[in-house]
């Protein structure tokens, strides 16, 4: 008896969305142009900042490590996800699955991180204009990106290592089209009632701590862009702010949904369609909500495509 409780799984079968033939290949040419878009969208912004010296700010440094965070972050799932839509085979080792989990909880959390920081450069640079250089320097501006990444892996590290210190004996269906923590977690033979604290935890640190930071922020920002004499001020303001919020309330509402309600993941359907949300549609949306307002992206991608028109006449 005891040595077929010891008896491990060597891999986890994924779901997916559907087990509907016409509705796997609908999504496949649906999710692989989400995929090329949000590649292509973050893309721009990378590029466009990089070439343009009136985009060499603090705000545009964070907005393109937050882009290049979104294509490691849908390249970390789509492609696997697009594999199986169109083998119908959702075999994944549980070496691989275990490496999936890690790189988007990484991502995820260093996303989590870096909308915090970029709320924070948002209230420097309407609250305290004038300090705005000195406080957030080229360095400030290393610093924070660095601890967005370092929080991110460190968190991963902790939340996979107690959640893979667990034996799989079966079953090992994953109701899910990627390896989601608390859908996985769900299959573990043992009593997990520690690691969902543990995870638990974590979630709380990396979310409500940046997330109070957001609030803050805007809080602060609100109060003084009120106070505003400038009309034209008070507008681009509340179109940089606005954009902000956006991105925030998709990302970390599905978020805090799937990680941060009582027992965790439910396995069920509805933890699929939620993910969707911050796997899918977030990635996608984040550089057209940036860039859908921007007058300054608006300029830069003029000048470029200008000096595309310029060569080719």
């Amino acid at each position: 008896m005891e040595a077929e409780n010891l008896t491990s799984i060597t891999e986890f079968i994924l779901v997916g969305l559907t087990s509907h033939r016409k509705t796997q290949i609908l999504l496949f040419v649906v999710i692989l142009n989400i995929y090329l878009l949000t590649i292509a969208g973050n893309l721009v912004i990378i590029m466009l900042v990089r070439t343009d010296s009136h985009l060499h700010t603090p705000m545009y440094f964070f907005l393109t490590h937050l882009a290049g965070v979104e294509i490691c972050y849908v390249t970390s799932t789509l492609p696997q996800m697009l594999f199986n839509l169109l083998t119908r085979n959702g075999a994944i080792s549980l070496t691989r699955c275990a490496i999936q989990m890690h790189l988007v909880l990484t991502l995820g959390g260093t996303e989590c991180v870096l909308l915090g920081a970029m709320a924070y450069d948002r209230y420097l640079a309407i609250c305290h204009p004038l300090l705005y250089a000195i406080l957030m320097g080229r360095w400030r501006q290393l610093q924070l990106a660095s601890v967005s990444w370092l929080v991110g892996i460190l968190l991963a590290t902790i939340n996979v290592g107690c959640t893979f210190s667990h034996l799989f004996c079966g079953p090992n269906r994953v109701n899910h089209f990627i390896c989601e923590l608390p859908v996985v977690l769900k299959l573990a033979c043992a009593n997990t009632h520690i690691t969902e604290f543990v995870v638990f935890m974590a979630a709380a640190i990396l979310l409500l701590g940046p997330l109070s930071v957001i609030l803050t922020s805007y809080g602060l920002i609100l109060v003084t862009v009120l106070k505003m004499q400038s009309s034209s001020g008070r507008q681009k303001a509340f179109s940089t702010c606005t954009s902000h919020l956006m991105v925030v309330t998709v990302f970390y509402g599905t978020v805090i949904t799937m990680y941060m309600r009582p027992g965790l993941g439910t396995a069920s359907d509805f933890d699929k369609k939620l993910a969707v949300f911050y796997i899918l549609v977030s990635p996608l949306l984040n550089p057209i909500i940036y860039t859908l307002r921007n007058k300054d992206v608006h300029r830069a991608a003029a000048k470029v495509l200008q000096r595309w028109g310029l060569k080719h006449n």
